[in-house]
């Protein structure tokens, strides 16, 4: 695994130690980074579910000014620490250690900044077994109060899963397919 682009591009990341963390492949991630390429420039991320920090590390190489990461995974954050120390990004990192659905509302209550890109990346056997109308409430009503008014939120989701068209204040306004994912793109509706 490594950076892709940017400040830190070709620093190697520590991958995942346990199947309860599955790594975007370097394909997607390009092809979803270029999806939102001139967003990153002094934003604000939450990268949700982050494993070892693979989307949230390339959202800071590519310019963004600050990422809160969250799981609930000691070994995947211990790797995550790790990763941040790699690309000497301490001081612009903040890790949430949690249930992403039960901690965030309180997580994004203390932020004082808005978020202009919010990633969110549940194991498959969990989003599988998601009720959308909890993680609605749990999850993306939480986010969409901080989000920026032209922010995105981006979910990936294993393939043949029903999601709904509007989670919270958050609308789906695209989708991309790959083999056994799907990127979903929700903006305030």
């Amino acid at each position: 695994m490594r950076i892709l682009s940017g400040e830190f591009k070709g620093r190697k990341l520590l991958g995942p130690v346990s199947r309860c963390t599955r790594p975007i492949t370097a394909s997607v991630k390009k092809s979803l980074f270029d999806m939102l390429t001139g967003r990153f420039e002094g934003a604000v991320v939450v990268d949700l579910y982050c494993g070892t920090g693979t989307l949230g590390l390339e959202a800071m190489s590519r310019g963004a000014k600050r990422c809160f990461f969250a799981d609930r995974h000691r070994a995947a954050l211990r790797r995550l620490r790790r990763n941040i120390q790699t690309v000497q990004a301490a001081d612009r990192c903040v890790i949430w250690d949690g249930d992403v659905m039960r901690k965030l509302p309180g997580w994004v209550g203390s932020m004082d900044e808005q978020v202009d890109v919010g990633f969110v990346d549940p194991p498959y056997a969990q989003s599988r077994r998601w009720d959308w109308a909890r993680a609605a409430g749990a999850i993306f009503s939480p986010l969409g109060e901080v989000l920026a008014p032209h922010g995105v939120v981006v979910v990936r989701v294993p393939s043949k899963l029903e999601v709904p068209d509007a989670m919270g204040p958050l609308k789906l306004y695209r989708t991309r397919s790959y083999s056994d994912m799907v990127l979903l793109l929700l903006a305030r509706g």
